[in-house]
This record gives structure tokens, C-alpha cells and sequence, in this order.
């Protein structure tokens, strides 16, 4: 009896205990001393936890301590955190190129660049972040997906030093200019300097208050590439290069592509991989005459030439394949020359237009990843053999009046704690796994229009009793850590979502419900 006892509490105990990865730095505080004032931040350890790591070990290690804002721009932001900043004898037209010697990836995610986000600095590459960093002055949105945020400012007398610093005389205010970024640079470097730094608890210090979670944006966090993508929304997966940037542009018109991925910039031009799909009802040879048709006049200008055309088979798809050159003036009146590689093909009463775009001089070097693209380009259905059937993430979002975040009580719970990463991570199942079967959208639907019912009320509550959300994350602990288990198996039909879906109803049911039971008859027999 006793070893039954000891099993059951065992079992519970391994279920609730989670791997606290990143509680590390779930109450680590920044305090930042500059002659202008006093910033204090708080981070999100669970949306950018190398980010934050990185920027609080440098903390740590002295390594701001010395360093200016040396980039400032009043109603956008103040940016700091370069090392080339700390020696006089270098000049100030390098400011803004220092490293702390190394680089991180992107951790591009939906928070906000509203006033007081920190996040942090990089080049047209998008793992290419140190140790350079910056401070929202006033919202900037445009920001939104495109630049890691991993922080925020968050006393009052923070507000107040950022405004102080973001409004100190530069080249550009004082002579109402623009330009280069040294005019962006202080004209008295010394106001801006960063005099000491300081990592320590919350618990250390008095008078901050509770805010509220960040606000999110429904845009897209930028993606970066190196190995398979896939997009749900048009049912499109490919291997993209290593480090380029994936975007979902908006639908501007009908020559708007569908999906883009941009390499580092060379010179002034990004070379870009793009994907273009239209409903269509022609076969091959009409959809191609009709693409020839839509650049006929620039070719007739002499601006694009078509060099080379010929029949192009994959494993997956039989299509037709351009290679042109083509010569564009840009507003300086330099010539850009350029070429293209399209393959165009018809799937399923859609036509689809791949595209690689690069300077002449290094199109032949970087070919080979368009290569790699399609020879793994794959289409498949994300809902029903019935491609009109077939419904976006948006959609569905919008039919079932589907909120993220403020109404959810498991969002609320897992705010700022160590499952917070689970709850992201089980989001990307609802999305990757559960939403490409038509049982698993079926389920979502009708759980979503009960589920919200009382859950925004559940919510609020959590935000008004710190003990009540405790009990509420603890709580759920075991149903997210079951649910991760959707993430190791391969969910291609119907029947596999349907089992995969009901053995977790019935190992929650157990862990809820049966384990409890027989934790009680056992502790009931004992006391007998």
C-alpha cells in the first residue's frame, strides 16, 4: 500500500514539476544610471529569452557601463549599447558598428513597439543583434515583427529620463535637418552617457507598480529562414536559406506576391525568393502567355529580356521556366541590372509563379537556393480535397470571434511565468497541427464559442487576486504539458487527429479526475 501511495504521489509530482528554463530572469530588474537619469526594465523572458539573457549578462558583466546613447531621434526612439561609444580616440562617424564580438539569432515575436519597449538593434541581417539596443520614444508600429522586443521601461522616473534623453540637441534638431545617422548622434555625447548599471530582484526595490501584460499585434512576426517553411494559409512548404527574412506582404493588388524571402542586402539591392498564387481556371500555356502579356510593355521599352525558355520538372509539379535580365534606373539614375529565374505552373486551379530576383553579378552565386527551393516546393490541402472549402487562420479567427490574450484566462495565468513558453508553444500546435484537419477545426470551433464564455471573466479575476491566478496556473500545468504531446507525433488524417485528440481527453481525465480518486481511496485506507 505504502509503494502505491509513493507511485501515485510520484506520478502527480512529475506531472506538476516543470523545467523551469527561463524563471531565471522572471523577476531580474536593470537598473540603468546616465547623466539624464534613471531607466529601470523589466523583460520578457518568454517571447525573447536569448535577448534577454544576452542584454542582462552584459549588464552583469560591466559591459554598458561607460557607453553613450549615441543615436538619437526624438518621437522614435534613443539607441545605446555600442562599445565604440566608451573610447575617445575613435571617431564618432563609427558610432553605431560596434559589437560585443559575437551575434544572436531573431526572436522576432507580436509584442508592441509602444512607448518605453526596449528591443534591440541590428543590420539588414536579422541575426545580427550584440549588444546595441533601443528605447521606444513615442509607439512605432512599423516596428511590429521586424525587430526583437525583449523589454520595457517601467517606473515613472524612467518615462521621465527617456523623454529627457530623446529630446537633447543633435545635428538634425538644431538645424531641422535629415539625414545620415551622425546627425542623429548628441551634440553633447556626454548628457547621454551611461554612468553605471545594475542586475538585481524586484523584490529589491520599492515603489514599481503592477502593469499590466504588454499589448500584442495581430502582424505576422517576421520569420527568418534555414530549412523547411511552412505556410498553412496558402498550403505551401519549402526550404528557405539560412538567415533570410520571411514576410507575408499585404495584398496591395494583383502582382502583390504571396510570400517573399530576402536575403542581406548587397550593395542596394536584397536577393529575394517569392512566391505568387492566383485562382485560375486557364491551363499552363494561357496562364503563360497572360504573365508575358503583364511585362510586354517594359519589354518593349527595353527594360526586360527575356533570355532564355524551356520546360522545368520537379518530383512535384511539371512547369515552364523564364530566365530574363533587365535594366532599371533607380532616382539617382544609376542603371540596377538584374535577373530573374520564374518558374511558372498550374496546380489544382491555381497558378503559381516562382520567383528569384538578384543583382546580374551575383545572380549565378546564390541560383543554387532557388534550386533548393524547387525541388522542395510541395503543395498540399490545409483543410479539404475541396480547395474553395479551405478557410485561413484568419478567417476561422474572425467566424468564431477568436481573442488572444486579454480574454484568456490561460494567457493571464501564464503571463510572466515559467509555463509561459508552453503556452506559446501549444498556440503553434492549435496552429500547425490541430487547425490542418477538418475534426481538429470542427473541435477548435465549437471549444472556442464555450470556452470564451466565461473565460474573459476568469481572466479578470486572475488580475485582480495574485493568489487566485497562482491557483489557476497551477492548475492547468499538467493540461498544457499534455498537450505538447500533439508536437512529437505526425498528424496526417482524420483518424490520427481523432485518436491523437481523444488518448489526450482520456490522459487528462486520468490526471484530473482518476489519479486524484485513487490518491484519496488510498490516503482513506490508510487512515482506516
Amino acid at each position: 500500500m505504502n509503494n502505491h501511495f509513493f507511485t501515485v504521489f510520484f506520478v502527480i509530482s512529475i506531472i506538476v514539476i516543470i523545467p523551469n528554463a527561463y524563471a531565471e530572469y522572471e523577476d531580474t530588474i536593470v537598473v540603468m544610471e546616465t547623466n539624464s537619469g534613471k531607466l529601470i526594465f523589466e523583460f520578457f523572458p518568454d517571447v525573447a529569452p536569448n535577448h534577454v539573457t544576452n542584454f542582462v549578462e552584459l549588464s552583469r558583466e560591466g559591459f554598458y557601463t561607460d557607453t553613450m546613447f549615441h543615436r538619437i531621434i526624438e518621437g522614435f526612439m534613443i539607441q545605446g549599447g555600442d562599445p565604440q561609444t566608451k573610447d575617445g580616440d575613435i571617431s564618432t562617424s563609427l558610432w553605431g558598428t560596434g559589437s560585443p564580438g559575437f551575434t544572436i539569432d531573431s526572436e522576432f515575436n507580436d509584442i508592441k513597439h509602444n512607448r518605453g519597449i526596449l528591443s534591440m538593434a541590428r543590420s539588414a541581417d536579422p541575426n545580427s543583434a550584440g549588444s546595441q539596443f533601443f528605447i521606444i520614444h513615442e509607439d512605432s508600429h512599423f516596428l511590429n515583427g521586424q525587430y526583437t522586443a525583449f523589454g520595457r521601461i517601467i517606473s515613472d522616473e524612467s518615462f521621465e529620463t527617456l523623454d529627457r534623453l530623446a529630446t537633447v540637441d543633435t545635428l538634425h534638431s538644431v538645424t531641422d535637418t535629415s539625414g545620415n545617422a551622425i546627425g542623429d548622434q548628441p551634440m553633447n555625447p556626454t548628457v547621454t552617457a551611461i554612468t553605471k548599471v545594475d542586475v538585481i530582484t524586484r523584490s529589491e526595490i520599492s515603489g514599481l507598480s503592477e502593469l499590466l501584460p504588454p499589448e500584442t499585434t495581430d502582424v505576422k512576426p517576421m520569420q527568418t529562414g534555414g530549412g523547411k517553411y511552412t505556410n498553412m494559409d496558402y498550403g505551401v512548404s519549402f526550404t528557405t536559406p539560412q538567415g533570410w527574412l520571411i514576410q507575408t506582404p499585404t495584398l496591395v493588388d494583383a502582382s502583390t506576391p504571396n510570400i517573399v524571402v530576402a536575403g542581406p542586402k548587397v550593395g542596394n539591392i536584397s536577393p529575394t525568393l517569392t512566391v505568387t498564387i492566383k485562382t485560375t481556371t486557364d491551363n499552363l500555356q494561357q496562364n503563360i502567355q497572360e504573365f508575358k502579356n503583364e511585362i510586354q510593355p517594359l519589354i518593349d521599352q527595353g527594360v526586360i529580356l527575356i533570355e532564355k525558355e524551356s520546360s522545368y520538372r520537379t518530383d512535384n509539379f511539371d512547369g515552364h521556366l523564364m530566365l530574363s535580365t533587365a535594366n532599371f534606373e533607380n532616382k539617382d539614375n544609376e542603371i540596377l541590372k538584374l535577373g530573374f529565374a520564374s518558374v511558372l505552373f498550374v496546380d489544382n486551379d491555381r497558378f503559381y509563379v516562382l520567383q528569384y530576383m538578384n543583382t546580374a553579378e551575383n545572380f549565378p552565386r546564390q541560383q543554387i537556393l532557388f534550386g533548393d527551393m524547387l525541388t522542395s516546393f510541395e503543395i498540399f490541402s490545409t483543410l479539404s480535397v475541396n480547395s474553395e472549402d479551405n478557410i485561413s487562420m484568419e478567417e476561422w479567427k474572425e467566424q468564431t470571434d477568436f481573442k488572444e490574450g486579454g480574454g484568456c484566462l490561460i494567457a493571464t495565468a501564464a503571463f510572466g511565468s515559467e509555463i509561459a513558453p508552453q503556452v506559446q508553444f501549444l498556440r503553434e500546435i492549435r496552429d500547425n497541427t490541430v487547425m490542418t484537419t477538418q475534426s481538429g477545426t470542427a473541435f477548435m470551433t465549437g471549444f472556442n464559442q464555450f470556452y470564451y464564455s466565461f473565460s474573459p471573466y476568469v481572466a479578470d479575476y486572475e488580475r485582480e487576486n495574485p493568489v487566485f491566478k497562482e491557483v489557476v496556473k497551477v492548475t492547468l500545468t499538467p493540461l498544457l504539458t499534455s498537450l505538447t504531446l500533439l508536437n512529437y507525433v505526425d498528424v496526417d488524417t482524420e483518424a490520427e487527429m481523432l485518436g491523437y485528440g481523444i488518448g489526450i481527453i482520456l490522459l487528462n481525465i486520468g490526471i484530473y479526475f482518476v489519479v486524484p480518486a485513487a490518491a484519496i481511496i488510498v490516503i482513506k485506507n490508510r487512515i482506516k
